[in-house]
């Protein structure tokens, strides 16, 4: 008479358990580099139209950070350029993007505070985006080797 057994998830790395927690993390770790990819884009059109057209985004009333649709272009520009790269550092397993996306996202949460005048919705996203971001990163327990700042198998 055979044996039923329940599937059991593959072994893990030598001197580490498995724990179901560490892959939602993992998961959400790549999520996370997805989404400081495509926040990185998105930074840079909003950047390159706020440059464009100073018309394009209106502010709604009077409020402390006066900066001009210029300045915020410049802004977001260059936010989002190096988004992209410290994304795609992510992807890569680099040490030094996970530390650079956890900084990054924090600032992108300010910025997109200071930013809420003239996109409210769009702003209120992209803080919550930021927010999980850092929360994926700082959540991962993945190893990474010291020496090569790469993730460990």
């Amino acid at each position: 008479m055979a044996q039923h057994t329940t599937p059991q998830p593959p072994d893990p790395a030598p001197g580490r358990s498995y724990d179901s927690r560490s892959a939602w993390a993992a998961g959400g770790t790549m999520f996370a580099a997805v989404l400081l990819l495509v926040d990185g884009v998105l930074g840079v059109i909003k950047g390159i139209v706020g440059i464009a057209d100073d018309d394009v985004y209106a502010s709604l009333g009077d409020y402390v950070f006066k900066f001009d649709a210029t300045a915020w272009g410049w802004i977001h520009l260059v936010l989002g350029i190096v988004l992209v790269v410290v994304g795609a550092g992510l992807l890569k397993g680099a040490l030094w993007a996970r530390a650079m996306g956890v900084a990054l996202a924090a600032f992108s949460v300010v910025v997109n505070f200071m930013w809420l005048p003239y996109t409210p919705i769009w702003a209120i996203v992209s803080i919550a985006i930021a927010v999980f971001v850092v929360w994926a990163l700082c959540t991962d327990g993945t190893r990474t080797d010291p020496r090569t700042g790469m993730r460990a198998a």
